[in-house]
C-alpha cells in the first residue's frame, strides 16, 4: 500500500510518503499560492506515486475536542473526496507534531523550514510515521478517526 500523509496548512501542504516497509518520508511541500495549483500538484503527485491511501493529519484541541482547525481540514478532506473519489482518507490525530517536528531547530531555522514547508513535510511524516506504526501494532486501518468518533468530539 502506497501512503501520502499531507499536514495541511491554508500557506503550505507538508506531505509525507510511505509504504509497506512502513518508513514515512518527507516529501517537498507544496508551497504555490494559487488553490488551483495546489491542486494539481497534489493530483500529479498522486498519479506519479500511484498512491492508494491518503493519512491526513487532524488537528484537534489539546483536550481532544474539535475546533475551527479540525473543520478547516474536513473541508479540505471534502475537496480531497471530490479530487481522488476512488482513494480511502485516514484521520491521525496530529497535536504537537509541528513541535515535535522543529525541536532540534534553532528559532532562525525554523522561520526558513517554515517558509520552505521543510516543517510541513517533516510534521506530515511523524502523522504518517504514527499512522504506519500502528497498522504495524494493530492491524489495517485500525486507527481511524471515522466521523462518529471525531464528531462526537466537538
Amino acid at each position: 500500500m502506497r501512503y501520502l500523509g499531507i499536514d495541511w496548512g491554508e500557506k503550505r501542504w507538508g506531505l509525507s510518503y510511505g509504504d509497506e516497509i512502513g518508513i514515512a518520508t518527507p516529501l517537498e511541500a507544496i508551497v504555490n499560492p494559487e488553490l488551483e495549483e495546489k491542486w494539481v500538484c497534489l493530483t500529479q503527485l498522486v498519479e506519479q506515486r500511484r498512491i492508494e491511501s491518503f493519512v491526513v493529519g487532524y488537528p484537534l484541541n489539546m483536550d481532544g475536542s474539535v475546533g475551527f482547525k479540525a473543520k478547516e481540514v474536513d473541508q479540505f478532506i471534502t475537496q480531497l473526496e471530490l479530487q481522488c473519489p476512488s482513494l480511502p482518507i485516514h484521520r491521525v490525530d496530529e497535536r504537537l507534531t509541528s513541535h515535535t517536528a522543529g525541536l532540534s531547530w534553532t528559532a532562525k531555522q525554523k522561520r526558513q523550514k517554515r517558509k520552505s514547508g521543510k516543517l510541513d513535510s517533516s510534521s506530515a511524516a511523524i502523522i504518517l510515521q504514527d499512522y504506519l506504526d500502528q497498522l504495524n501494532l494493530c492491524g489495517d486501518g485500525a486507527l481511524d478517526m471515522d466521523e462518529e468518533e471525531y464528531g462526537s468530539l466537538g
